[in-house]
């Protein structure tokens, strides 16, 4: 069943800014022609909250779904993120985001990795925020002492940080902090990096599942939007589209959201930023 905006839930970020706690992601989502139609499918299906990024090589595409929609652009919240490679002069970068979204002011913009010059690069966020024509800015993938870091030596404490946040990988710990400094996580691969027949396999998913006539899938997201964290799960299938969408109709008790809690294995399978293989790795493949 097809579901609207209107039944969206929202957050208030720590400036006031109204952000939806569900939106739907675009990675690995390049190919011009089924990945704009798969964008605009979400539209249609009700999400309003779209997360691009600059190394995604897709920003053109997200801008000719949003145009193509028809949806106003007052509904849409669309966030971007730098991408560290562009940290030592970042406003060349940021105004190609902008040209290739088609938007005058973007919703979010992140700081993509916690590498390279992204103090100069914050600055510069910090400056577009000041001008209006970007509403919000923050982090992604940055651990609770980066962003103490970055909090002690900014002006304009960042709003939002992406991580990595599922069932397997909770961020209990991380979220205190996170919590502490005004920051919403937006918990990027709800659903597992490649691991989604797990998750749909998961015994007790499976069985809360039947208890809301819902897939496992859906339980996995609802957990971190109970959390009062944003989710930004992706798919290409129409059919998981719209499934994903269809959250604000139960609610999980307090009980079930117990037992999802025993399932934390603790260890995020991507988002982490400090372990030198994948520093490595990142700069090696140029992010």
């Amino acid at each position: 069943m097809v579901k609207y905006w209107c039944c969206m839930k929202y957050l208030v970020l720590r400036n006031g800014v109204k952000i939806p706690q569900l939106g739907f992601g675009t990675y690995k989502a390049n190919d011009k022609g089924e990945g704009v139609e798969v964008i605009k499918t979400a539209l249609k299906v009700g999400y309003r909250l779209l997360d691009t990024a600059q190394v995604y090589a897709n920003e053109e595409m997200v801008g000719q779904a949003i145009k193509e929609s028809g949806v106003p652009r007052e509904e849409l919240f669309v966030v971007t993120k730098l991408r560290f490679r562009n940290h030592d002069d970042p406003i060349p970068k940021l105004e190609e985001s902008f040209k290739k979204l088609g938007l005058d002011y973007i919703d979010l913009v992140l700081i993509h990795w916690p590498y390279g010059n992204y103090y100069h690069a914050y600055k510069v966020l910090e400056d577009y925020y000041k001008q209006g024509r970007i509403k919000a800015i923050g982090v992604s993938n940055f651990e609770p002492s980066r962003l103490i870091d970055l909090v002690n030596n900014c002006e304009i404490p960042p709003m939002v940080n992406q991580i990595e946040a599922n069932i397997y990988a909770q961020r209990w710990e991380e979220q205190k902090w996170y919590d502490k400094y005004g920051c919403a996580i937006m918990a990027y691969a709800p659903l597992g990096h490649g691991v989604l027949p797990e998750i749909q396999e998961e015994p007790k998913l499976v069985e809360i599942a039947k208890n809301h006539s819902k897939t496992p899938a859906q339980i996995a997201i609802k957990f971190v939007l109970q959390r009062n964290m944003i989710a930004i799960p992706k798919s290409s299938n129409a059919g998981r589209i719209a499934q994903n969408f269809d959250l604000f109709d139960f609610e999980l008790s307090e009980e079930e959201f117990n037992e999802i809690v025993k399932l934390d294995k603790k260890y995020p399978i991507i988002g982490r930023p400090e372990d030198p293989l994948i520093v490595e790795k990142m700069y090696a493949k140029n992010e």
